[in-house]
């Protein structure tokens, strides 16, 4: 017992020693204290200008953006397109980090459904490829719901996959934009360098971007079409590798409004890719038919004897007798010859007649059949008419027999009653 009441004590005395360690006063930081954090709240604070002493409610609170340009471009294509295309379009996707995508566009949709469309994705610009028999391909450049818009066809596709540069660039990276002298000098040029411009050239501090300059996209006009490239730059010497894609656009024509409105301008050297297929066959077809009238010619004025030869004149060479039974037994075969050949005309004459007959004996055939179904349409019209008015005259017929038994009961009940 005395053993357990040490043991008690003891625990108490130290459960007392803690309990003053831990009341015991925090010692004093001697020197400078370190400074707080500050919040982040308030650090974004000191960044917003203090606000004016009086001020309306309309007026709206300052505030620091970077992301000014926000350009948005609404990348899509119609059904109808083939591969080669689409991988194009996928392409100039990768290298547009401020597009955004839509699904494909279905034929019977008009084009202003696309304004719409872009409306909903909130964008201002637009790219739209069109493919026309599995074969030519068209692309629209846009500013959406104000215009103006521009039709291009595209020709001499490559796209990245395709060609296996070995170029390469930061994906998401801003790109430098280089046109030709000529788009200052002509003005339609000039509208569509600035579309161009808007389109391709990413946004500063846009939030998918990269902050760097590596890579160029030069349109070059040349031969009526604008030449599009995409280069690395390796060095500031001016260093370029291509990486791709490439390809040509033919402008068509400039539009006032957004897939719409008047005619700005319009390519007059433009000839359609049909058109131009279709004279590719002309001229081969030409060609052939060239050819051909050649041999006629050099048939019909190709001489029919070159040389004037004497029948007689070598039956005295050689053996005599033999070239004289060899001209015997020609003309011995002449007569047989001349009468077989009148038999063969005689039957091509007879199958010719036999085969007109024919033909008159089908075409009188017919003619008989529609008659046929012409008179029983007419047979069965007429007779639904005359049952239409049996009709009618029965049921009139039978009011009026109706009517004469109704008015005999009533004279019988008259009767009665009286």
């Amino acid at each position: 017992m005395k053993q357990l009441q040490t043991a008690r004590k003891d625990a108490k005395g130290k459960e007392k020693a803690n309990l003053k360690k831990k009341l015991k006063p925090a010692k004093k930081l001697k020197g400078k204290q370190k400074p707080k954090p500050k919040d982040s709240d308030e650090s974004s604070d000191e960044d917003i200008p203090p606000l004016k002493d009086t001020r309306t409610s309309d007026e709206p609170v300052p505030r620091k953006t970077k992301w000014t340009n926000k350009q948005r471009v609404l990348v899509l294509c119609a059904r109808g397109i083939n591969h080669r295309d689409r991988h194009l379009m996928k392409d100039l996707k990768t290298l547009m980090p401020h597009h955004r995508a839509e699904p494909k566009m279905e034929r019977w949709k008009t084009l202003s459904i696309v304004n719409e469309i872009c409306e909903m994705k909130h964008c201002n610009k637009v790219v739209l490829f069109e493919g026309r028999r599995k074969r030519d391909l068209y692309m629209w450049l846009a500013n959406a719901g104000h215009g103006p818009s521009v039709k291009f066809l595209i020709e001499n596709i490559h796209t990245m996959g395709e060609m296996k540069m070995t170029g390469n660039c930061l994906r998401g990276s801003r790109p430098l934009l280089s046109f030709d002298e000529e788009f200052t000098k002509q003005p339609h040029l000039a509208l569509i360098k600035e579309l161009l411009i808007q389109i391709f050239g990413v946004p500063n501090h846009h939030p998918k971007s990269q902050p760097f300059v590596d890579r160029v996209i030069t349109f070059t006009f040349l031969d009526n079409r604008i030449w599009y490239r995409h280069f690395q730059i390796l060095s500031e010497d001016g260093g370029l590798v291509e990486i791709g894609p490439r390809f040509v656009m033919n402008p068509i024509k400039v539009f006032d409004g957004s897939f719409s409105g008047t005619t700005i301008w319009e390519n007059a050297e433009y000839q359609s890719p049909a058109r131009h297929r279709q004279m590719l066959r002309k001229a081969a077809s030409e060609k052939y038919k060239a050819s051909i009238k050649h041999k006629v010619d050099a048939e019909l004025h190709k001489p029919v004897l070159t040389h004037e030869f004497d029948p007689y004149g070598e039956i005295f060479q050689g053996d005599t007798e033999m070239k004289a039974k060899q001209l015997i037994e020609k003309e011995q075969k002449r007569p047989a010859l001349e009468k077989e050949r009148q038999k063969i005309e005689e039957m091509q004459k007879r199958m010719k007649q036999k085969d007109a007959m024919r033909k008159l004996k089908l075409a009188a055939a017919k003619q008989q059949k529609t008659s046929n179904v012409m008179n029983k349409r007419t047979a069965a019209k007429v007779a639904e008419a005359k049952g239409k008015t049996t009709g009618k005259k029965s049921a009139a017929n039978g009011g009026a027999l109706k009517s004469k038994k109704v008015d005999q009961g009533k004279k019988k009940v008259t009767g009665k009653a009286k």
